[in-house]
């Protein structure tokens, strides 16, 4: 039996209280296009379908940088918990109701993560040469895939502006997903996070060179985004995975 959609809320409806994973989202940028859901269902774990507002689900291109990777609540590992990561991502919705997110890459500036990330949840991690930098209120983004196969960047920069007190429905759609769906040998898993509600900021794009979405698969953005959002980040917390 279905059930309906969960509210948009912005924290989570599932509290993580044993994590099996703990770390910080930092230097966050949203970057969302709008998507016809016929055109992204294909690409969605068996059990779920897109998550749609208004009759359009979105493509996001995150970049952000990591921070302080641990196991459960414990110390975050030196050096290979920290590194710039940029996702291709997209919006999906299970039987029970619950929302989530489902990463078509993940280009990650450490090779070992990238590596557990693909064994262990069966994530579409690559490697990648990636940096992220900062003058005052503008980042700067840059990344190139160093794994075999496809070559596939991106070069951005952003400026930051105001915060935004009430985030209005849409960006609380793109940036409040409380958990991740996943294809793991041929089950589909959801895995359940919680964070403090994203501190968002407005942004205006200063440049945007990428070939990571269609890389990904889907079609290459025609136009400028319709929604850039920033934050300038959250500590994280996930849960067990559970079947759908």
């Amino acid at each position: 039996m279905t059930e309906p959609d969960e509210p948009l809320t912005a924290s989570t409806p599932r509290v993580v209280r044993r994590p099996v994973l703990s770390q910080r989202w930092m230097d966050v940028t949203f970057l969302h296009w709008p998507a016809p859901p016929a055109a992204v269902a294909p690409l969605l774990p068996p059990g779920t379908r897109p998550d749609v507002l208004d009759g359009s689900t979105y493509v996001g291109l995150v970049p952000f940088r990591m921070e302080a990777v641990a196991f459960g609540r414990g110390p975050g590992l030196p050096y290979l918990g920290t590194f710039p990561e940029t996702n291709v991502r997209l919006y999906s919705v299970d039987g029970r109701g619950r929302r989530g997110v489902v990463f078509l890459s993940l280009d990650a500036g450490r090779l070992l993560p990238a590596l557990a990330g693909r064994a262990a949840f069966r994530l579409p991690y690559h490697w990648a040469s990636a940096r992220v930098r900062r003058a005052g209120d503008r980042l700067a983004y840059t990344g190139r895939r160093l794994t075999p196969g496809r070559a596939a960047g991106y070069r951005l920069a952003v400026e930051v502006g105001d915060r935004l007190d009430t985030p209005d429905e849409l960006e609380t759609f793109l940036t409040a997903r409380w958990g991740l769906h996943v294809d793991w040998y041929g089950r589909t898993l959801y895995l359940p996070n919680d964070h403090p509600a994203w501190p968002l900021h407005s942004a205006r794009l200063l440049r945007l060179e990428e070939d990571l979405i269609s890389a990904a698969g889907l079609q290459a953005p025609k136009g400028p985004p319709l929604s850039v959002l920033h934050a300038p980040g959250v500590p994280a917390l996930f849960g067990a995975p559970a079947a759908v």
